[in-house]
């Protein structure tokens, strides 16, 4: 299923999306809860529940007039592994930019995470706006521990996310978790697609435009570290909780990369897309012109 959280007639609910309408699941039923985090620890009773509640309902809307929210919006945890894509790994090299042989995470702010189709502000005074189109696992249990082999009875879901960042913070601090958590800028979304959708993350194809013009044209086989090597390596460390997000790393690029770079700007659009996962579009404005 494509499980997505929307806003219609100023309430927040859950949504099965069928082509190109939403199924409002919760419509009539109150005592059940309109937040997608708090259906992740049942996973499959979960799913089960929401695709009887998806027949059952009369509430089909079309996707186009409803706004769609994060699917997840408050996480414990989100982190992200740096230089996880061999494309990427050359054209960062260039820049004199070196990653070791060991996994590389960092965090980003549960605070910047905003909706598939919201703004993407440049903040007040800074001029190095950057998009990194990324395939995110979100957690469904709690793990610790987990060895690689059984790591997706973990994951509930994929989505997409743009793990921007302003690189002129880049350079401020040994991590990168200043310059990756600005308010705004940690698209999630369209929705979450269940883990049963998708029999091998690892072989999707992800891409970025800007404007229209084809930044970022890749796929998913380029990975380093597979999607359950990463959950392997923090599970050792931390335990991740149901609803935390990782973000699994970019292909080749990047605006910092490009000769000379080029940076997002006011009035830029991009859209990122993951096969079979799904689409966002994000906006580029300056801070104070966000709309409502």
């Amino acid at each position: 299923m494509k499980l997505a959280m929307f806003r219609e007639g100023g309430k927040d609910r859950i949504g099965v999306v069928e082509a190109d309408t939403i199924v409002d699941v919760t419509a009539g039923l109150p005592s059940l809860s309109p937040d997608l985090f708090d259906w992740l620890p049942g996973l499959a009773t979960s799913w089960q529940v929401l695709a009887l509640l998806a027949r059952e309902s009369k509430t089909r809307l079309p996707l186009s007039s409803v706004r769609l929210l994060p699917p997840i919006r408050r996480p414990s945890t989100f982190l992200a592994i740096g230089g996880n894509y061999e494309s990427h790994l050359r054209e960062i090299a260039r820049l004199k930019i070196q990653v070791g042989e060991h996994q590389v995470w960092f965090n980003k702010q549960v605070s910047c995470i905003s909706g598939p189709f919201d703004d993407l502000v440049i903040p007040a005074g800074m001029s190095t706006l950057d998009y990194e189109v990324e395939l995110a696992v979100i957690i469904g249990r709690r793990c610790r521990n987990v060895p690689a082999r059984h790591a997706v009875d973990y994951i509930a879901g994929y989505t997409v996310c743009n793990d921007a960042s302003v690189r002129e913070r880049h350079g401020r601090s040994p991590t990168m978790t200043l310059a990756k958590s600005f308010d705004s800028l940690g698209p999630l979304g369209p929705w979450m697609t269940t883990v049963d959708e998708i029999p091998d993350p690892h072989a999707l194809r992800i891409r970025t435009w800007v404007n229209g013009d084809l930044r970022q044209d890749g796929s998913t086989a380029d990975m380093r570290f597979n999607i359950f090597e990463q959950i392997e390596e923090l599970s050792h460390a931390m335990t991740l909780e149901p609803g935390d997000v990782l973000a699994t790393g970019t292909p080749a690029g990047i605006g910092a990369a490009r000769q000379p770079p080029i940076f997002l700007a006011p009035g830029d659009v991009v859209r990122m897309q993951i096969e079979n996962i799904g689409e966002i579009e994000n906006r580029v404005v300056a801070a104070g012109s966000v709309r409502a």
